[in-house]
C-alpha cells in the first residue's frame, strides 16, 4: 500500500504537468501585438465579423467615390489579398511559440517489469531565438499588408480607368453620329446639285461611301461598349453579365496633379509598392538577426519518474546543442545578409522606375492638355469655318465636292483628336494619383500612413454631364 501511494502521486504530478502545459499560452512579441492591432483596425472596416460590410447603393447618379468604395469592398482580388495578409499575421504566433512538450515513457524489462518511467521533456530554443523568429514572421505579415494595399489601389484604378474610357467612348460615338448626320446633309446637297445640273453622280456616290464607312465605325464602337462595360463590372467585383450594376451617367473631371517633386514626396510616403519593398528590407534585417542566433545553443530539459521503485526515483535530464559548425553558421548569416542587400537593391530599382514612370505620366498629362487646348480652342473653330465655306462654295460653284468631303474629314479628325487628348489627360491623372502616388480613395480600408497625422481631405472635383 505504501508503494502504491507514491506511484499515484508521481502519475498525478506528470498528468497535471501535461495538463497545465497544454493550457498555456505564449507571450506575444511586440511586433505581433502591432500586427494584430493593424489587422483588427482593417477588419473592422473591410470585413467586420468576417462578413462583407454594407455596400453603397449605386445608381447612375452616384458619385465616382461611391463606385470606387464599392469596388474596393467587393472585388475578389482585394478579398484574396486581405485573407492572405490575415493568414500571415496568424503565422506569427506559431513562429514565436515554444515547441510542444513531449510526454516520454521508458521501461526496464528482463524476466519481469523492473522499472516504469513516465516523463516530460521540453525543448527550449536559445535566448532570443523565438523573438527573432516572431519578428521575421511579423515582417512577412507587413509585406503581406502592402500586397493587400496594392490590390486596393489596383481595383480603384481598374474602376476609374474603365469609367474614363466609357465616358469618352460615349463622346466619340456622339461626335461620329453628328458627323453621320452632316454627311446626310452633304449627300442631299450633292443630289440637289446634280438635279440642278451643277454636279455629278460621282459626288453623290462619294458622300454615300463616306456615310457607309462612318456608319460601320459607329456600329463597331457601339459593340465595343459592351467590352468596356464588362471591364467596369469586373472591376466592381461582378460578372460581366450582371446587368443590375448601373453604369455612371455623369463624369467627374480629375484634379490636376501637383509638381513632380510633390508627387515623388507623396509616393515615398504612400506608394504601396515602395512600402512593400521597404518592408521586405526590414524582413531581411529580421532574417539576419535570426540567422545570428544560430550561434546560440538550444536546450532540452525534462524529468522522468521510476514509479515502480520504492521510494520513487526522480531522474531530471538536461541537454544542449553545440553549435560548433562555424562554416554552416557563417554561411547562413551570409545568405541572410545577401537577401537583405538584394531587397535594398530592388527597392532602389523601384524608386528609379517610379521616378521614370512619373516623368512619362507627367509628360503625357502636359502633352494631352496642350493638344486638348489646341484642338478645342483653335483648330476646331477653324475646321468648322472651313467646312461652312466649302459647303457654301460648293452650292455656288466656287469649290468642288472634294473640298467639302476633305473639310468634313478634317473636322471629324480634330473632334476625335480632342476627345482622345482629354481621355489621355484623365488617364494620366488617374495613374499619377492611384498607381504612382498611391493616394487611396476616401473610405478605403487601409491603415493611415502616419497614425499621428490625419489623412488630408480630398479636393472637391468638378462634375460635368
Amino acid at each position: 500500500m505504501r508503494r502504491t501511494v507514491p506511484r499515484r502521486i508521481a502519475a498525478v504530478v506528470i498528468v497535471l504537468s501535461v495538463t497545465l502545459l497544454a493550457g498555456c499560452a505564449g507571450r506575444p512579441v511586440a511586433s505581433e501585438r502591432r500586427a494584430r492591432a493593424h489587422l483588427e483596425s482593417v477588419r473592422s472596416v473591410y470585413r467586420p465579423g468576417d462578413a462583407k460590410p454594407h455596400l453603397p447603393l449605386l445608381t447612375t447618379e452616384s458619385p465616382l467615390a461611391e463606385y470606387l468604395r464599392y469596388a474596393i469592398l467587393n472585388n475578389p482580388r482585394v478579398e484574396a489579398s486581405y485573407y492572405a495578409w490575415a493568414g500571415s499575421v496568424e503565422r506569427i504566433t506559431p513562429a514565436r511559440s515554444l515547441p510542444d512538450p513531449r510526454l516520454t515513457f521508458e521501461a526496464d524489462i528482463t524476466d519481469m517489469l523492473e522499472a516504469v518511467m513516465p516523463g516530460l521533456m521540453l525543448d527550449l530554443p536559445g535566448p532570443g531565438k523565438l523573438r527573432a523568429a516572431g519578428d521575421v514572421a511579423a515582417a512577412e505579415a507587413r509585406v503581406g499588408y502592402f500586397g493587400f494595399e496594392r490590390q486596393v489601389l489596383a481595383a480603384a484604378y481598374a474602376t476609374k480607368s474603365a469609367y474614363i474610357r466609357l465616358h469618352f467612348l460615349s463622346d466619340t460615338i456622339r461626335v461620329q453620329r453628328d458627323a453621320l448626320a452632316l454627311l446626310g446633309d452633304v449627300e442631299l446637297q450633292a443630289q440637289q446639285q446634280v438635279g440642278a445640273g451643277r454636279g455629278t453622280i460621282q459626288d453623290v456616290l462619294r458622300a454615300q461611301i463616306e456615310r457607309d464607312q462612318l456608319a460601320n465605325q459607329i456600329a463597331n464602337l457601339e459593340d465595343s461598349r459592351s467590352v468596356l462595360e464588362a471591364e467596369f463590372r469586373a472591376a466592381l467585383g461582378h460578372s460581366p453579365a450582371e446587368m443590375s450594376v448601373p453604369i455612371p451617367g455623369t463624369f467627374e473631371v480629375g484634379t490636376p496633379p501637383p509638381s513632380a517633386d510633390a508627387v515623388l514626396a507623396i509616393a515615398a510616403e504612400r506608394n504601396p509598392v515602395l512600402r512593400q519593398m521597404e518592408a521586405d528590407v526590414r524582413r531581411g534585417t529580421a532574417m539576419l538577426d535570426l540567422a545570428r542566433t544560430n550561434r546560440v545553443p538550444d536546450f532540452t530539459i525534462g524529468i522522468e519518474a521510476d514509479v515502480k521503485a520504492s521510494p520513487i526515483v526522480w531522474r531530471p535530464t538536461a541537454s544542449m546543442t553545440l553549435p560548433i559548425w562555424r562554416d554552416k553558421i557563417e554561411a547562413e548569416i551570409a545568405a541572410a545578409q545577401a537577401e537583405k542587400r538584394s531587397a535594398e537593391a530592388r527597392l532602389s530599382a523601384e524608386q528609379i522606375a517610379i521616378a521614370a514612370e512619373l516623368a512619362s505620366m507627367l509628360y503625357m498629362y502636359r502633352e494631352s492638355g496642350r493638344n486638348a487646348t489646341l484642338f478645342g480652342s483653335t483648330l476646331l473653330p477653324k475646321a468648322q469655318q472651313l467646312l461652312d465655306a466649302a459647303r457654301s462654295g460648293y452650292a455656288s460653284g466656287r469649290s468642288t465636292f472634294l473640298d467639302v468631303i476633305d473639310a468634313q474629314r478634317r473636322l471629324l479628325e480634330f473632334e476625335l483628336a480632342a476627345i482622345e487628348a482629354n481621355a489621355q489627360r484623365e488617364l494620366a491623372i488617374a495613374s499619377i494619383s492611384l498607381v504612382i502616388a498611391g493616394a487611396t480613395p476616401d473610405g478605403a480600408p487601409v491603415l493611415p500612413v502616419n497614425p499621428s497625422k490625419p489623412k488630408q481631405p480630398a479636393e472637391p472635383k468638378e462634375a460635368r454631364p
